[in-house]
């Protein structure tokens, strides 16, 4: 059993970084519109920037981030910062669509550190303040998500799209000095070579059906969350809005508020509450689909759906995750780095169907897509549970 090594002071620090290096792969969000200008690119062409920082998270997670139970975790976490830094320079200073995907995708690649950082802090907490550590890096996680969007907005007014690619860079140099310089030396070996250790994360789904469907439950809400998030640039610059970067950007600030369900899905989870955690949060996730259902009329129908979806969607991860870390102590960075992927998946999969629905069908195609893979979501977990609870428990599903 761990002791508890980690200070208030670095949990927030460590959650600093995860907000900054999750943040670095959405940048681009608000500034689609700016960008499409720019390089002369369709809807559908610009998008791409999203979707390639999607597939490429989840490339590393699957690739990059299981080297957390092979490697020294300090070093990793510093030369996989080091890394992404490089690729948000590349994306500052692209002259063209293929430069800007090149610098998106290094930077997606080994922004995968966030999930390097959340499984360091669950080894090193004690177990009964695990789920609210977990949950302050997941704040700062969505924190760094809704954000950047904001940032993004306010630095594209001040100078230009590229600006806000230079600030991050900046900020996430000395956010690896910080760790440098604080995190304590941890190492967990798993004794496997790389090929093993990373076949071992697909045994990990063959062999725990709770990684199996709080995965499935990931992808469904985040591929929600994209679904939303990666046209909303274009619609703010139609009528009646016409909104500017800035203004786009803000919207972040509505969905920041989300941020707050990750300390209460610890809590939960801490006092064995997890499942009711995820109950509620994707019950509001169909929810939220409602009010979002008036967004091209009404901006107070936005904001509440905005916050709603924000809101119900960090429930939904972090009662995910609490479940899957704490299924095999000794093999926590495969198991979150398993689930991870699949959420990025669906990261990636909603952002291609937010584009390409919005091109050719409009907002309220997308309204109707939301609220049918909500639906399919809560119906997946209602028979999940029932399920759960007419069989014998099993040791691994219990943290379900």
């Amino acid at each position: 059993m761990p002791s508890p090594t980690l200070s208030r002071a670095l949990i927030l620090l460590m959650a600093t970084a995860t907000g900054l290096a999750v943040a670095s792969n959405y940048y681009a969000q608000p500034l689609l519109h700016s960008i499409a200008e720019q390089f002369g690119l369709s809807t559908t062409s610009a998008g791409t920037i999203v979707i390639a920082a999607q597939l490429s998270y989840g490339a590393g997670l699957l690739l990059l981030a299981p080297l957390g139970d092979m490697f020294e975790q300090r070093r990793l976490i510093v030369s996989m910062i080091a890394i992404a830094t490089v690729g948000l320079v590349i994306s500052a200073c692209a002259p063209n669509l293929a430069w800007l995907l090149v610098g998106t995708t290094l930077t997606g690649l080994f922004s995968v550190v966030a999930q390097v950082l959340v499984p360091m802090a669950a080894s090193l907490t004690a177990p009964e303040q695990r789920g609210r550590a977990v949950g302050t890096l997941m704040s700062g996680l969505l924190l760094g998500i809704l954000l950047a969007r904001t940032a993004a907005g306010f630095m594209a007014e001040l100078g230009g799209w590229r600006s806000i690619y230079v600030l991050a860079a900046v900020l996430m140099a000395i956010s690896a000095i910080a760790l440098y310089r604080s995190l304590p030396q941890h190492k967990s070996h798993a004794g496997l070579k790389y090929p093993a250790l990373i076949g071992s994360v697909f045994r990990l789904f063959a062999e725990e059906p709770v990684l199996r469907l709080r995965s499935l439950l990931g992808l469904l809400a985040f591929s929600l969350f994209a679904l939303f998030w990666t046209p909303l640039a274009f619609l703010l610059v139609r009528e009646p809005y016409h909104y500017g970067e800035a203004a786009i950007g803000l919207f972040g600030l509505a969905g920041a508020a989300g941020a707050l369900a990750a300390n209460w899905a610890g809590r939960l989870a801490d006092r064995g509450k997890g499942a009711l955690g995820t109950t509620v949060g994707l019950s509001a996730l169909v929810l939220s689909w409602l009010p979002l259902g008036f967004a091209e009329q009404s901006l107070m129908a936005l904001l509440i759906g905005v916050l709603l979806l924000d809101l119900a969607v960090q429930l939904v991860h972090v009662s995910n995750q609490n479940a899957v870390i704490s299924l095999r102590p000794e093999a926590r960075t495969r198991l979150n780095a398993g689930y991870i992927s699949c959420y990025f998946i669906g990261g990636a999969l909603g952002s291609l169907l937010g584009t390409q629905l919005f091109e050719y069908s409009g907002w309220k195609a997308i309204v109707v897509a939301g609220i049918l893979i909500g639906t399919l979501a809560l119906l997946v977990w209602v028979l999940a549970e029932r399920r759960r609870k007419l069989q014998p428990p099993r040791p691994s599903a219990a943290a379900s």
